[in-house]
C-alpha cells in the first residue's frame, strides 16, 4: 500500500512536468524497483540520484528530464531529507576550511586523470568552454582559453597567478601564444603531477598550494572554475588575498558557475557523490566581497554554453567506458553520466545557474576597460 500511495504521489509531481512512468517518450523514467517512489518521497534529490545510481530506473535522455522537471519547478515540491541540518551547518561552520578544502577538492579532482583525459578536450580543460564560433570542443575550449588571456591583457613577459590552476590548460596557453610566466597553484595532487608534465620547458610552474599560502606580486590574477569551491565565508579573504598580489595597475579575472540567488545550502547528492561543500556564488555575494578590494570593469555572462559542454564532455566518455572499467565499476559509471546529463539540463539548459566571467581592477583602467568578448 505504501508504494502504491506513493507512487500516485510521484506520478502527479511528474505529470506537471509531462513526464510519463514507464511512458514512450525518451525523457520518461522507467521504473524497474518500486521501492523507488518511497526513496524518492522522503529522501528527495539524494535519493533520485542514489537510486540512479543502484539502477532502480532508468532514462534515455536524462538531460532532458531534468530540463522538464527543473521548468517545471518540481524541486520546490519534494521534501529533502536531513535539510534542515544541512542549512545550520552551513551557518554555523566554515565548511571551507583550509582541512575540509583539501579533502574536498581532492575527492572530485583526484579521481583519475586518466577519466579526465576521455571525457575533456586535447588541452584538458575542465570547466565552461566558449562556443561563440566554435565547432568543436577543442575551438571552443581554445576561444575560452584566449578570451581569458585578452580580457586580461596579458603582454610578452609578465607574470601572472592562476589560482586553481587544474592541469596547467590556462597556464599553458598563456605562456605558449603570449610569452607571460605563470605560476598556477591547485590542491589536487593528481593535477600537479599531470600538470607539470603538459607544462615542461616552459615558463609555468604548477604548486600544489592554498591560494591563501601565495607570496610575491603579479602583473595578473585568474581564477577558473575555482570560486565554487571557495565557500561564502572565504569570498572576503579571496578578494583581500587577491588584492595583495596583484599589481596596483594589474587586473584579477574570476570565472565562475553562479546562482541567481544566495545559496545557503548545497544539493544533497552533489555535495556527497561529486563536489563536497561546494556553494555556488550569487552576484550580490561577489559584490560585497570583492567593493573594499576592486572596482568591476566587466561582467559577462554565457551561462547557456555549459549546456553545450557538458553534452559534449558526455559524448566523449560514452565509448571509452570499457576501456576504463577495471577502474571505474558500473555503479560510478552511472553516477558520472548523472552528474554530467544533470548539470547540461538541470542547470544550464533550464538557466538556473549562470556562467559569469567578471573581471576587476584595484584603481579602474585609465580611460575605462573596453569589454572583450
Amino acid at each position: 500500500m505504501k508504494n502504491t500511495a506513493s507512487k500516485k504521489i510521484v506520478q502527479e509531481l511528474l505529470a506537471h512536468a509531462e513526464v510519463e512512468i514507464n511512458g514512450n517518450n525518451p525523457w520518461d523514467i522507467q521504473v524497474h524497483q518500486e521501492d523507488f517512489y518511497q526513496r524518492v518521497l522522503s529522501e528527495g534529490t539524494l535519493g533520485l540520484g542514489e537510486s540512479y545510481m543502484d539502477g532502480w530506473w532508468d532514462c534515455d535522455q536524462i538531460d532532458v528530464l531534468f530540463y522538464k522537471l527543473i521548468m517545471a519547478e518540481l524541486h520546490t515540491k519534494v521534501r529533502r531529507k536531513g535539510l534542515l541540518w544541512e542549512v545550520v551547518k552551513a551557518r554555523l561552520f566554515n565548511l571551507q576550511s583550509r582541512k575540509r578544502a583539501l579533502r574536498d577538492i581532492q575527492s572530485h579532482y583526484d579521481v583519475g586523470n586518466d577519466l579526465y583525459q576521455k571525457m575533456l578536450d586535447k588541452r584538458m580543460v575542465y570547466t565552461c568552454a566558449y562556443w561563440k564560433d566554435a565547432n568543436n570542443l577543442d575551438e571552443a575550449q581554445e576561444a575560452k582559453l584566449d578570451l581569458v588571456c585578452r580580457k586580461v591583457g596579458l603582454q610578452p613577459g609578465q607574470k601572472v597567478l592562476d589560482i586553481g590552476c587544474g592541469w596547467g590548460s590556462w597556464a599553458k596557453y598563456a605562456a605558449e601564444k603570449y610569452g607571460v610566466e605563470v605560476v598556477g597553484v591547485t590542491l589536487a595532487e593528481e593535477q600537479v603531477k599531470l600538470g607539470q608534465e603538459l607544462c615542461q620547458g616552459l615558463p609555468v610552474e604548477i604548486r600544489l598550494q592554498d591560494y591563501r599560502d601565495v607570496e610575491g606580486r603579479f602583473d595578473h590574477i585568474v581564477a577558473i572554475g575555482v570560486f565554487e569551491h571557495i565557500g561564502p565565508r572565504n569570498y572576503r579573504t579571496f578578494m583581500q588575498k587577491s588584492s595583495e598580489l596583484l599589481a596596483d595597475d594589474g587586473l584579477l579575472l574570476v570565472h565562475t558557475i553562479g546562482a541567481p540567488k544566495v545559496v545557503r545550502y548545497p544539493d544533497p547528492w552533489s555535495k556527497k557523490y561529486i563536489f563536497p561543500n561546494a556553494v555556488l556564488p550569487a552576484a550580490q555575494q561577489i559584490i560585497e566581497a570583492s567593493q573594499p578590494f576592486f572596482l568591476f570593469e566587466d561582467w559577462h555572462n554565457f551561462g547557456s554554453y555549459y549546456d553545450q559542454t557538458c553534452m559534449a564532455w558526455y559524448e566523449n566518455l560514452q565509448p571509452h567506458w570499457e576501456e576504463l572499467s577495471d577502474r571505474y565499476d558500473e555503479r560510478f559509471q552511472r553516477m558520472w553520466n548523472y552528474y554530467l546529463l544533470h548539470n547540461a539540463g538541470a542547470s544550464a539548459r533550464s538557466r538556473k545557474n549562470n556562467l559569469w566571467q567578471i573581471v576587476f581592477s584595484k584603481k579602474g583602467v585609465p580611460g575605462g576597460y573596453e569589454s572583450v568578448r
